[in-house]
């Protein structure tokens, strides 16, 4: 097996018939053991990997042809990609699963990572044929995938961020105005710096997410 292109937390291999994860930095276990279930209750419902299975540790899944995202965003089909990623993120949004509590009846399924970096697309039809790494999935307000898919859009991809009303207008559901998804994406980078710092204090992660929070905190709509 070989080390498969963009992972970032993880260890995440791959022949090209079964991809192996295994987690790395806090909560390791407990995001495994919620991938696992998740993906386990989506199967046939929503374009998500096989599950093979969890052994010693390490989740097993079947490999998922397609392109990643984020290489076709760049790849100046950016309209084409935040469309499938609005669409795909309707479905997520309305689909029901038991494996995870609830606190709210407007409640919806968040995936936790949204954005094309985690979706595998046809690369002619633009259609997602696999929506990956769930870890870090909930239940929750749909304003959390909608305001982390633009964040990445706008840092990572910042000469794409013109066709993100592309997105907002492909996906079914109510879009919150700019404040609040702003706000959303600023706690978010705020989370994602606790959790670098509990995996390794004050090290150079922490100091990334503290300077992209003051970023996202300095974006104008």
């Amino acid at each position: 097996m070989i080390p498969m292109k963009h992972g970032y937390t993880n260890n995440t291999m791959g022949d090209g018939a079964v991809v192996e994860k295994q987690y790395a930095g806090p909560d390791a276990a407990l995001r495994r053991e919620r991938e696992y279930a998740v993906l386990c209750e989506l199967q046939g419902r929503l374009p998500v990997p096989p599950v093979r299975g969890l052994v010693a540790g390490t989740l097993r899944l079947g490999f998922v042809p397609g392109k990643p995202g984020q290489e076709l965003l760049d790849a100046e089909y950016a309209e084409a990609v935040l469309m499938s990623c609005g669409r795909i993120l309707g479905r997520i949004h309305s689909t029901e699963i038991i494996g995870l509590p609830k606190t709210s009846p407007g409640d919806v399924l968040v995936h936790g990572d949204f954005g094309p970096n985690n979706l595998l697309l046809d690369p002619e039809t633009f259609a997602v044929t696999g929506v990956v790494d769930w870890e870090f999935a909930h239940y929750g307000d749909p304003l959390d995938d909608l305001a982390w898919c633009e964040w990445i859009v706008r840092m990572h991809h910042p000469e794409q961020a013109h066709a993100l009303p592309a997105f907002f207008d492909a996906y079914p559901g109510d879009v919150p105005a700019w404040p609040a998804r702003q706000a959303a994406m600023v706690a978010r980078c705020k989370q994602l710096q606790d959790f670098c710092e509990r995996w390794t204090p004050d090290g150079p992660a922490v100091t990334l997410w503290k300077a992209r929070t003051t970023t996202t905190a300095a974006w104008t709509a």
